[in-house]
């Protein structure tokens, strides 16, 4: 059929405009199936924030050592000439330790001696003359005043014959105080002095650690002094034997800091046990109470918005991130510790948080950890 030229064109542009028609509604479901199939999902691993424990560990090493060690001189000064004992001789009551030369100490005795020799020479002549004055008075042959001189003068010499006994036994005394033993059983622990040496009085020539009790030692630092009074029960463990743990008792807290090191010593009582030697290297072991909970959370789970310090919660029932500020206390080898910002259940991404945004839909991945609060850990020194 023939069809004129102008309804030839009229139907070829009205078909060109039904397939742009076409061509654009088929590229924009394209664009929209497009955008609804490209929103991202995220795969993330949390941790979920537990119930903290209320009792903090507190762990201190000190040396085991006696309840009483004596640290022995001698209460005269002298040259030491002799010294029986070392350290780690065990010695009993009367054992001798040292002896400082006696020699000037012995002629003190001597000198001592003849004084009282005279002394008591002196007091037989005036009692004879004391009684000579007597008989003299009684004859009316001598006055009251004679008698009572003669009197006084025996006094006297009685007088001076007991200091001269006095000074004999302190002289015999000194001599004695030239040697030096032990007044208890005990271990040497240390010598401080040899053969040779020139010692004033009281110096200490030996220590000895009394036999009987075993303590141990520690320093505490004065954030943790308050946790410690006298009668607590601690758990005490020996280096040298994993397997020995002991129940010891805080017998004695210092009332002040040392001046060096601004610490606290402590002393804990520790049961009789043979296999506790002195000087072997203890830990004790005590419970505190919490002040503040902290909870503890992996460095790679903080995050930075705005300059503050900030964590990525996962919200359970759209399984979608919100970005919450948090107050950090400290840094510790596995994290960070958080005092304000997270709850108890609270579901926290642990790594990638840089890839995280607010309102992002996330898979929460099946391993999830529990991170109780930070106020749990062992407290070591």
């Amino acid at each position: 059929m023939f069809m004129p030229i102008e309804f030839r064109r009229h139907i070829s542009f009205i078909a060109t405009i039904a397939l742009i028609s076409t061509l654009s509604a088929a590229l924009v479901g394209c664009s929209e199936e497009k955008s609804e199939t490209s929103q991202i999902v995220r795969p993330v691993k949390v941790i979920e924030i537990a119930q903290a424990d209320n009792v903090r560990q507190l762990s201190y090493s000190g040396a085991v050592r006696a309840r009483t060690e004596m640290n022995l001189g001698f209460r005269v000064s002298g040259k030491l000439v002799e010294r029986v004992v070392n350290v780690g001789d065990r010695v009993n009551v009367g054992d001798l330790l040292a002896r400082v030369d006696p020699t000037d100490y012995e002629l003190a005795v001597r000198s001592a001696s003849a004084n009282l020799d005279a002394a008591e020479r002196q007091v037989e002549t005036v009692e004879l003359v004391r009684d000579r004055a007597k008989q003299l008075l009684a004859r009316k042959f001598a006055s009251q005043a004679q008698f009572d001189q003669a009197v006084l003068s025996y006094n006297q010499a009685v007088a001076t014959r007991d200091a001269a006994k006095s000074a004999l036994s302190q002289a015999q005394n000194q001599v004695v105080y030239t040697s030096l033993a032990a007044d208890r059983p005990g271990i040497v622990t240390s010598i401080n002095a040899d053969v040779g040496q020139v010692l004033g009085s009281g110096t200490p020539v030996a220590t000895v650690a009394v036999e009987g009790e075993k303590e141990v030692q520690v320093a505490v630092p004065e954030t943790e002094i308050s946790n410690f009074r006298a009668g607590l029960p601690v758990k005490v463990g020996i280096w040298s034997d994993a397997g020995l743990s002991l129940d010891g008792t805080v017998r004695e807290v210092a009332g002040s800091a040392d001046q060096q090191s601004r610490t606290f010593s402590v002393r804990v009582s520790l049961p009789n046990d043979p296999r506790v030697l002195l000087g072997m290297t203890a830990t004790i072991e005590a419970s505190a109470g919490n002040g503040a909970s902290l909870v503890s959370v992996p460095l790679s789970a903080l995050a930075e918005k705005d300059g503050y310090p900030i964590v990525w919660v996962v919200d359970r029932g759209t399984e979608t991130v919100r970005s919450r500020p948090v107050t950090l206390a400290d840094f510790t080898a596995d994290g960070v510790r958080v005092t304000e910002g997270l709850n108890v259940g609270d579901l926290v991404v642990a790594a990638g948080t840089q890839f995280m945004t607010d309102d992002l839909k996330v898979i929460i991945s099946s391993d999830t950890t529990h991170q109780a609060a930070a106020a749990a850990e062992t407290v070591v020194r």
